[in-house]
């Protein structure tokens, strides 16, 4: 089998990419410079293409040029658009460092955004596999000194500027590495009951899809998972947080014949006397 090794230069991704190479399979090292930092950045993309030679590792790459403005998210889904082109290309699998705090902290940032089940099934993406899943942050710095690995620090992490960054800092002090095995408990057995859930959703979806009087009637976290479903199949995917699913609710159920309801990201519902509609707008 063909991985393609997310590196950004991190310890995180220089052990994942150790430890790949001491398998079987076929390794090409794909690195993102998002055009964040400046030359710090450049000199990120310098070291990955560095290491890719050291191991004798095909290396592709992109500078997207975000500039110093941008956000996480928008960096996120840039480097993720460039790293499952890649994969796709190459007929490979896209492997990615994350370990066991990111899904503490990924986790930590669904609540705070408002979440529902889903905010423990996280880092779950189909395509994408993540080895180091089960390893802690102590475990990987020791593989990598064990190991005598070199890597690249990113400024930006320790800044204030990022989600991600205030809730890792804000997590060091409150959580112990037994709350993180327990939340990786958790995020297994959500991510085992999800296909059912999604199926039996799906079920009942089509048999009740855009109706006001149904999603009127039921529990309101129910119809929540339903209308976000609902909406998700109709716009070809694009769910909407739970935040913005409970604004589509109260819509649904006191808006007048007529209205149209903005959802967020483009999407916009149609309500009738009966029915509901979500469009991309």
């Amino acid at each position: 089998m063909t991985y393609l090794v997310a590196v950004s230069g991190g310890v995180d991704s220089v052990c994942l990419l150790d430890i790949l190479s001491r398998s079987d399979h076929q390794l090409i090292v794909a690195h993102v410079e998002h055009g964040i930092r400046g030359e710090a950045s450049r000199a990120d993309a310098r070291f990955v293409a560095a290491l890719a030679q050291k191991y004798n590792l095909p290396f592709v790459s992109t500078a997207l040029n975000l500039g110093p403005n941008a956000s996480e998210e928008l960096a996120r889904q840039k480097r993720y658009d460039f790293l499952l082109a890649q994969a796709q290309k190459f007929g490979a699998v896209l492997v990615t460092a994350h370990h066991a705090e990111d899904v503490a902290e990924t986790i930590a940032i669904n609540i705070e955004r408002g979440t529902g089940w889903r905010g423990l099934a996280v880092l779950a993406r189909t395509g994408i596999r993540r080895p180091l899943i089960s390893f802690t942050k102590t475990q990987l710095y020791d593989y990598a000194l064990q190991h005598r690995l070199e890597w690249v620090e990113d400024a930006t992490n320790a800044s204030g500027l990022y989600q991600r960054n205030r809730v890792r800092k804000a997590l060091k002090s409150v959580i112990s590495q037994r709350t993180v095995v327990r939340l990786l408990q958790l995020r297994a057995r959500q991510l085992a009951l999800r296909k059912d859930i999604e199926r039996e959703t799906e079920r009942i979806t089509l048999r009740n899809s855009g109706s006001r009087y149904f999603l009127s009637q039921i529990d309101d976290d129910v119809a929540l998972e339903l209308l976000a479903s609902d909406i998700a199949r109709q716009t070809g995917g694009l769910r909407p947080t739970r935040p913005r699913t409970q604004r589509a609710l109260l819509a649904i159920k006191t808006a007048r014949p007529g209205a149209k309801i903005d959802v967020g990201d483009g999407v916009q519902l149609e309500i009738t006397s009966r029915t509901y509609c979500a469009k991309v707008v």
